[in-house]
C-alpha cells in the first residue's frame, strides 16, 4: 500500500538585500535595452517632429470635412431639415384647408338647425316639397346617348 501526501511547496523568498542586488543587476540590462530601442526610434521620431505641422493640418482638415458631411447629410443634417420643413409646410396648408372645410360644415349645420329659409330650401330640393298651389316639374336625368347597334347606323 502506497500513501502519498501532497504537501504544498514551500517558497523561500530572498532577503531584501538580495532582491535589491537582483534588481540592480537587471537595471543595467534594462538601460541597455531602452537605449537600443531609442536609437532605433530616433529617425522615425525626428521625421514625425519635422512634419508635425503638416500632420496637424491634415488632421484638422479631415475633422472639418467630416463635420461638414455630418452637418449636411447626417441624421439631423441640413438635407433632412429641409425635407422635414417642406413636409411641415405641406401639413400646415392641409390643416388650414381642413379647418376651413370644417368651419363651412359647422355653418351649414347651424343654418339647418336655426334658419327657416335654409330648412325650406333643403326640403324643396331633397324631398320635392311644395307650397300650396305650386307645381313641381322634375326633369329626367340626362342619360348617355345610346350606342348604335350595327355599323350602318354609325354612318
Amino acid at each position: 500500500m502506497d500513501i502519498r501526501l501532497k504537501l504544498p511547496k514551500i517558497r523561500i523568498f530572498p532577503a531584501p538585500k538580495e532582491r535589491l542586488r537582483t534588481l540592480a543587476d537587471g537595471a543595467g540590462q534594462a538601460e541597455a535595452w531602452a537605449g537600443k530601442a531609442r536609437r532605433g526610434l530616433e529617425p522615425t521620431l525626428e521625421t514625425l517632429y519635422a512634419i508635425r505641422r503638416r500632420l496637424a493640418t491634415g488632421a484638422v482638415a479631415v475633422v472639418a470635412i467630416w463635420l461638414f458631411v455630418h452637418a449636411m447629410f447626417g441624421a439631423n443634417g441640413f438635407a433632412v431639415y429641409r425635407a422635414k420643413r417642406a413636409e411641415y409646410q405641406t401639413l400646415e396648408k392641409e390643416i388650414d384647408r381642413l379647418q376651413k372645410e370644417n368651419d363651412e360644415y359647422t355653418k351649414q349645420v347651424n343654418e339647418l338647425k336655426t334658419d327657416p329659409r335654409r330648412i325650406e330650401k333643403e326640403a324643396r330640393e331633397q324631398f320635392h316639397y311644395a307650397r300650396p298651389g305650386e307645381v313641381i316639374y322634375v326633369a329626367p336625368e340626362a342619360a348617355a346617348p345610346e350606342r348604335p347597334q350595327n355599323r350602318s347606323a354609325k354612318r
